[in-house]
């Protein structure tokens, strides 16, 4: 008798387990996509976008940069100063397991730059006045404005980008 209940106990306990599983598969296992808000993608930037620690400037085929950095942005980031002109990608941020995967600009975390011989990820968003913590969401870079968060002195900084 003893074998035949533990039989039944384990038997009900697999088709628990099976009918939970049947109901994750149904209605989809949560998965860590990229951001889509649902919205028609913005077209690529194109034009001119300063501020004081230099400019960025787009050809609208959404890959192409020519930069120019100031000695300031260049210290703070890694980016090579003066004149240069490479790649570039808005990125999501790390989405295990996908990692940092490209992006339409409008709901982008990051800005990868590659110019010269180095590639640099930037942080994207809005410093607190404080200089504690940054914000950054959907719509954070517009097709008129790119912020930047910096680290300086210890603080977060912004370098609002914004189109000439």
């Amino acid at each position: 008798m003893t074998r035949r209940r533990i039989f039944a106990a384990v038997f009900c306990l697999m088709a628990i387990i099976a009918a939970g599983l049947i109901i994750m598969l149904r209605n989809g296992v949560h998965r860590n996509d990229p951001p889509d808000p649902g919205t028609p993608a913005p077209d690529p930037h194109k034009g001119t976008f300063s501020c004081e620690y230099g400019t960025m400037t787009f050809n609208g085929d959404g890959k192409s940069i020519s930069i120019s950095v100031t000695p300031e942005l260049a210290e703070l980031t890694g980016l090579p100063e003066g004149d240069s002109s490479g790649t570039y990608a808005f990125l999501s941020g790390n989405l295990p397991p996908h990692g940092s995967v490209d992006v339409r600009y409008d709901v982008a975390h990051e800005l990868e730059i590659n110019a010269g011989n180095v590639s640099v990820v930037l942080n994207i968003g809005i410093a607190s006045q404080d200089g504690k913590t940054y914000t950054v969401g959907y719509y954070t870079v517009t097709d008129s404005s790119i912020p930047i968060v910096l680290e300086k002195n210890g603080k977060n900084i912004t370098a609002d980008f914004k189109k000439q």
